[in-house]
């Protein structure tokens, strides 16, 4: 593409700025309202709780769905579930060619697999450190280290300049899994000329380094040393590194390791499918541990975060099919507390210790470390690719601004924090933020998507705090009853107290009462009117506003 002086570089996150998870990134090139863009991630994130029954959240697309024609890629930087679990939900929405790594598509596919479009998605496998056209982007992926295999850096080369994405990543000079990052093509970039970096800032407020995988070794080996009875180490399914960790752990101390989720299992297939954990033995199923001695077996499991679902919460509720723990064996917690899970993991942990199990968490060894950097590598990063423009992503608002501020003070000439729907235009002349898009959650509910702040989810909260109530009415063509009203509940009354569904009932009667004729003949008018008086009795009995819904019946 010919730059001319109309021409632009766009930035624009849609998802990942101003939380932590559901990445979605946009980069567009040309004319204004002209461009064309291509999406780096498309990723999940997990609800806290705050709405029931939503548990999985995406960003909303709209703005690139309502230019698919321009949309000429999509690049995953990695396989965890906020760079990539969107795929199978919104792809049809953007039907466009999706690029990555082998391990990275392993894991794709097996999530395309369960839809029923798998095999119209175009999907391009590029090598480690392979060079690529996406429209008029000329690509390049830089290896660095994270907590899963295959974890890359995006340059994201134009004739308006260079951007670096650097996903999630970390300097580990000791990955177990992979090499270690590729500080020299960063530093050739860097001299090269960088005009932006786009960057993680998850582990901002961390000083020093974020510790190498290769370290935690010795000391899990030791921890699981001094365990009797069973062991169960639990820890995020994605984090092949770990798992490879455990597993030499394991050896060390003569126990076999058996998997415990789904989830792992998967994990584990695509790696081995793609030569990683090559150097340990084949994990057992849950079936067969019932046959190896408790003081020779270790669970690994997921659950790490309290989730209600997962192998770890099953297992300390006793209503795992193969798998228990109790008193005198042992739980090891690998994996940091995400922010949120607070109250899930607590409960879990007291489950555990209410069964005699003994907890050990990152408090009392050193049993995890991170996958993101902390700000003795931010600072190296910055040394080694000098750029122009630093753009935070990956983090909370707080972090954004901590990591804009660590920036200017490694001579980056321009910090920008921006959220969700914030077009940052990058190039030509002075960067800063454009113009505001349409941004926001939907939620997985079932099969179909909603709008996380829509209103089934509004009504569905307004019920599970306030409960609801359902009122038959049967009515003649003039609006005369025709039986007693009928009134059902949910969430809102205790045994004993039938007084208070009968003063619900009574005020609909008078309520309707009061009603002229001509209005009782109007159907959306005798719902409101029942509605409102029934809510109101409740309002005065119990203090409560539930959410009532008025059945009318002509007769």
């Amino acid at each position: 593409m010919n730059a001319e002086n109309t021409d632009q570089l766009i930035f624009l996150p849609l998802g990942g700025a101003g939380e932590i998870g559901m990445n979605l990134n946009l980069y567009g090139l040309g004319a204004e309202g002209q461009e064309t863009w291509v999406m780096v991630d498309l990723g999940i994130t997990f609800a806290n709780g705050a709405q029931p029954g939503l548990d999985v959240l995406m960003a909303v697309p709209a703005f690139i769905e309502e230019r698919q024609d321009q949309l000429a890629g999509l690049v995953l930087t990695h396989a965890h579930e906020d760079h990539l679990g969107a795929v199978p939900y919104l792809w049809q929405r953007l039907r466009c060619p999706i690029y990555a790594t082998p391990f990275t598509l392993s894991i794709l596919k097996r999530k395309l697999a369960e839809t029923e479009f798998a095999d119209q998605v175009e999907i391009i496998e590029i090598p480690l450190g392979g060079r690529f056209e996406v429209g008029p982007f000329d690509m390049e992926l830089i290896s660095l280290t994270h907590s899963i295999p295959e974890p890359n850096a995006i340059a994201i080369r134009t004739e308006l300049g260079t951007i670096l994405h650097t996903g999630d990543w970390k300097f580990d000079p000791s990955p177990v899994i992979g090499d270690t990052a590729d500080e020299e093509a960063l530093q050739k970039l860097g001299e090269e000329g960088v005009l932006a970096i786009v960057c993680d800032s998850t582990n901002v407020f961390t000083p020093g380094d974020s510790g190498s995988e290769g370290d935690l070794l010795d000391s899990l080996t030791e921890v699981i040393g001094d365990c009797q009875g069973k062991v169960a180490v639990a820890c995020f399914a994605s984090n092949v590194a770990r798992l490879e960790t455990i597993a030499q752990a394991a050896q060390a101390n003569d126990r076999d390791v058996v998997l415990a989720g789904r989830s792992l299992w998967r994990i584990n297939d695509a790696a081995r499918e793609n030569g990683y954990l090559d150097d340990v033995p084949a994990f057992i199923s849950e079936e067969d541990a019932g046959h190896i001695p408790d003081d020779k077996v270790l669970f690994v499991c997921t659950g790490s975060q309290g989730e209600p679902r997962a192998a770890l919460s099953r297992i300390a509720h006793g209503g795992h099919k193969h798998l228990t723990l109790g008193e005198g064996d042992t739980v090891i917690f690998s994996a940091r507390m995400i922010p949120g899970n607070e109250d899930g993991i607590g409960r879990l942990h007291n489950q555990l210790v209410r069964s005699g199990v003994r907890v050990v968490t990152g408090k009392d060894h050193f049993i995890h470390v991170s996958g993101h950097p902390a700000r003795d590598e931010l600072t190296r990063m910055y040394q080694l690719t000098r750029p122009r423009i630093s753009v935070p992503v990956h983090g909370e608002r707080r972090h954004l601004a901590e990591h804009a501020a660590l920036a200017r003070t490694c001579q980056v000439p321009k910090a920008i924090v921006n959220e969700n729907g914030g077009m940052i235009r990058l190039a030509p002349g002075e960067s800063g933020i454009c113009g505001e898009v349409a941004s926001g959650r939907l939620a997985l509910e079932g099969n179909r998507l909603i709008p996380w702040d829509g209103a089934l989810a509004k009504s569905r909260n307004r019920a599970l705090y306030n409960g609801s109530a359902t009122v038959t009415v049967a009515l003649d063509e003039d609006g005369m009853l025709c039986a007693e009203p009928e009134l059902s509940t949910s969430g809102l009354l205790e045994d004993g107290e039938e007084d208070v569904a009968d003063d619900a009932i009574t005020t609909a009667k008078e309520a309707l009462k009061g009603m002229k004729g001509k209005d009782l003949r109007d159907d959306g008018k005798v719902r409101e009117t029942v509605r409102v008086a029934v809510r109101r009795s409740f309002r005065k009995n119990l203090d409560k506003r539930p959410v009532c819904t008025v059945h009318l019946v002509r007769v």
